[in-house]
């Protein structure tokens, strides 16, 4: 049986799409169009139907039945290569994408792990906020992505990673009292803030609209080191977690502020498709779990 064409099956029933499926697999819709063919032709069934006037197509019953199989095949196909080769396991492709706070705390450490135990293994790194990074993880542009999750689809698997608590900081420029602040009292100079398409902008955002006709001017930015950048050059004041935050405390280039509410802390996962079984990505989630419990016990001296 040809494994080409049964993953083809899979990807065409999980995408939905002939065109998606020859992306995904770096050929052409026609190479797609001819492996489900000859699939249909040597099973003797149809497998997919067209949609009318939408273009997409779908599984008909006989392929609903057996495409269960044909991923228990592929499945016990990955787990014989792990067992019978394992230097084609440390050889590929990881498309990984990250929120830029792991970038800033262990992801250098990660990387290293990988060239280290996985030498012939390339990677591609994106760098963005979580709603684009889980966008590129459903649309299966990304294999593994560490954000801001979990996501909530049945076909993602999320591996708790990591939390991070926000504190409000700011440069001793700004000369603030040194006591309990009120919420309030920060809107006086800007607010330093992650882009507004993410959950740490959402809630701060709202929370400073609980103040009622107060204005305040936010300064959002899907870079942190900008919005890090900023903050030390006393241009507002910013809510930053402490993995980002901890050896600029301790220089004293910033102070933590005490005020009388933060942001919630924030949570992390390594997400990635079951679609399809990856020996390489599985690897990679575990190792991500190491490095980030591990970078966790390091900064428990800040805390």
């Amino acid at each position: 049986m040809n494994y080409k064409r049964l993953e083809t099956f899979v990807w065409v029933a999980t995408l939905g799409s002939f065109r998606k499926v020859a992306e995904r697999l770096h050929t052409t819709q026609p190479a797609i169009s001819n492996r489900i063919a000859s699939l249909e032709e040597e099973w003797g069934c149809r497998l997919f139907e067209r949609e009318q006037g939408q273009g997409g197509i779908h599984l008909t019953t006989k392929g609903k039945e057996l495409l269960p199989y044909a991923e228990k095949i592929l499945y016990m196909s990955d787990q014989l290569k792990q067992r019978a080769d394992a230097d084609h396991l440390q050889s590929g492709l990881l498309r990984l994408g990250v929120s830029e706070t792991i970038v800033h705390s262990w992801l250098p450490s990660f990387m290293a792990a990988l060239r280290e135990e996985m030498p012939r293994l390339d990677i591609e790194l994106t760098v963005d906020v979580t709603s684009n990074l889980s966008s590129a993880l459903l649309e299966h542009s990304i294999d593994l992505a560490f954000l801001m999750g979990p996501i909530s689809e049945p076909q993602i698997v999320n591996i708790d990673l990591c939390s991070y608590p926000l504190h409000w900081v700011a440069s001793p420029a700004l000369d603030l009292p040194v006591r309990r602040l009120k919420l309030n009292e920060l809107t006086h100079w800007p607010i330093i803030t992650y882009a507004k398409n993410t959950k740490p902008f959402a809630q701060i955002n709202h929370r400073f609209r609980e103040l009622g006709d107060i204005p305040v001017r936010f300064f959002s930015s899907s870079s942190l080191a900008a919005s890090m950048r900023m903050t030390l050059d006393g241009v507002g004041i910013s809510a930053l977690p402490d993995a980002v935050i901890a050896a600029e405390l301790e220089r004293g280039e910033l102070l933590q502020l005490d005020v009388e509410w933060e942001p919630k802390e924030l949570f992390f996962t390594a997400s990635y498709s079951n679609v399809l079984p990856n020996y390489i990505v599985e690897y990679a989630s575990k190792r991500a779990l190491e490095m980030a419990s591990g970078y966790r016990l390091k900064m428990r001296k800040y805390d």
